[in-house]
C-alpha cells in the first residue's frame, strides 16, 4: 500500500502528479483555507502532509495525524506556522522551500517600490474611471527612484537580491542585519547602519526580516515617525513585522509618503482604512507568483517528501535535531 499524503490546498498539477506517481494523494478540492477542525480530520493517518503558511501545524494537529506521520512539507520558504519543538519531540521532519523564490520576491519588491513611487495603481484607477482629460504638468507627481537611498532591513538572500536590482537604478544602499556582510558591501556599495540611521536616511525602506518575537512590529508608530515624510515603505516579508494600524495612521497623516504591501498583519483581512488610502499599493501576497517559481517550489516539496519517506536525509529540513541518531 502506498503511503498516504494530504495536500491542504490546490497546487500546480505537475506537483500533484509527481506526488501521485509515488503516493496515495488527496488534495483539498476547495481553493480556500481549511478550518482547524477540517485540518485535524483530514491529516488523520497520513504519512506526510503538504501545507501552506495558512495551516497551523502544532502539537494538536500532529497528534491528530498520528505517530505514522513522518514529514510535514511547507509549500513556502517561511515556517512560522510550524511548532518546531512539537514536531521534533514527535519525530516529525519539517521541510520548506528556501532559495527558490528569492529572485521572484526581489523582483516583486522592486515592482511594489516603483508602483508606489510613481503612483501607478492610483493613476491607473483614475484613467479607468474616465476622469482623465489630457496631460497636465501637476498630474500624479511621484518620486524619483534613481540615485535615491534604499534601506534594507534584513540583508539575507532576498534583501541582497533586492539591493543588486536596485543598483540598476543607481540607488545608494543602506542595510541593517545581525551580521555584517563585507562581500555584499563590496558588490553593491551597501553600508551597514543601525536601525535609527536606516529609518532616518532611507528614501525607500524595504523589509526582509524573518518574523520572530523581536521583529514583530519592527515598524511601529515610533519607527514611522523617525522616517522621512517623503519615504516609501515596502513590505514583502511577513505582515506582522509592520504595525498595520499605525501604518494606516502614518499614511493618512502624511508621516510617510506611501507604502507598497504584499503581506498583512492579519491576512487576508486588512487594517481598517488601509484599502481606502490612495497612497498605498496593496496586492494579495503574490511575491512568489510566477509559474517558474511555483513549479520549482513544488519540485522541492516533492523531492523532500520522497527523501523522508524513503529514509534519506531531506535537503531542506528546518528542524535538523530530529535527524540526529536517537532523536
Amino acid at each position: 500500500m502506498k503511503p498516504s499524503i494530504y495536500v491542504t490546498r490546490a497546487l500546480p498539477e505537475e506537483t500533484i502528479a509527481a506526488l501521485r506517481a509515488r503516493f496515495d494523494v488527496e488534495v483539498n478540492p476547495d481553493d480556500q483555507v481549511l478550518s482547524r477542525a477540517e485540518l485535524m480530520e483530514k491529516v488523520r493517518g497520513r504519512a506526510a502532509i503538504v501545507t501552506l503558511l495558512t495551516d497551523t501545524i502544532d502539537a494538536a494537529v500532529l497528534d491528530a495525524a498520528g505517530p505514522q506521520c513522518r514529514v510535514v512539507a511547507n509549500y513556502a520558504v517561511g515556517y512560522n506556522n510550524f511548532d518546531v519543538a512539537a514536531a521534533t519531540a514527535r519525530g516529525v521532519v519539517l521541510v520548506n522551500t528556501p532559495g527558490v523564490l528569492d529572485n521572484a520576491t526581489a523582483t516583486h519588491t522592486m515592482a511594489l517600490l516603483l508602483a508606489a513611487a510613481r503612483r501607478i495603481p492610483e493613476s491607473d484607477r483614475y484613467v479607468r474611471a474616465g476622469k482623465w482629460r489630457g496631460w497636465a504638468p501637476m498630474f500624479f507627481i511621484g518620486q524619483d527612484v534613481d540615485g535615491q537611498v534604499l534601506g534594507i532591513a534584513g540583508a539575507g538572500r532576498i534583501g541582497r537580491n533586492v539591493a543588486r536590482k536596485a543598483r540598476g537604478f543607481d540607488m545608494r544602499i543602506l542595510y541593517t542585519d545581525a551580521v555584517r556582510n563585507e562581500a555584499f558591501e563590496q558588490e553593491t556599495g551597501a553600508r551597514m547602519v543601525d536601525k535609527a540611521t536606516l529609518l532616518a536616511e532611507s528614501d525607500f525602506l524595504s523589509l526582509h526580516v524573518p518574523l520572530t518575537a523581536e521583529t514583530r512590529h519592527y515598524i511601529d508608530a515610533a519607527a514611522l515617525r523617525q522616517m522621512k515624510p517623503t519615504a516609501v515603505l515596502v513590505n514583502a516579508s511577513r505582515g506582522p513585522v509592520v504595525d498595520e494600524a499605525a501604518l494606516v495612521e502614518a499614511l493618512r497623516a502624511g508621516t510617510i509618503a506611501a507604502a507598497g504591501l504584499d503581506v498583512y498583519e492579519h491576512e487576508p483581512e486588512l487594517a481598517p482604512g488601509l484599502a481606502e488610502l490612495d497612497n498605498v499599493v496593496v496586492v494579495p501576497h503574490i511575491a512568489s507568483a510566477t509559474r517558474q517559481t511555483r513549479l520549482a517550489m513544488g519540485e522541492i516539496v516533492v523531492r523532500n517528501v520522497i527523501q523522508v519517506l524513503t529514509g534519506q536525509t531531506p535537503d531542506c529540513c528546518v528542524n535538523p535535531d530530529v535527524l540526529k541518531p536517537g532523536a
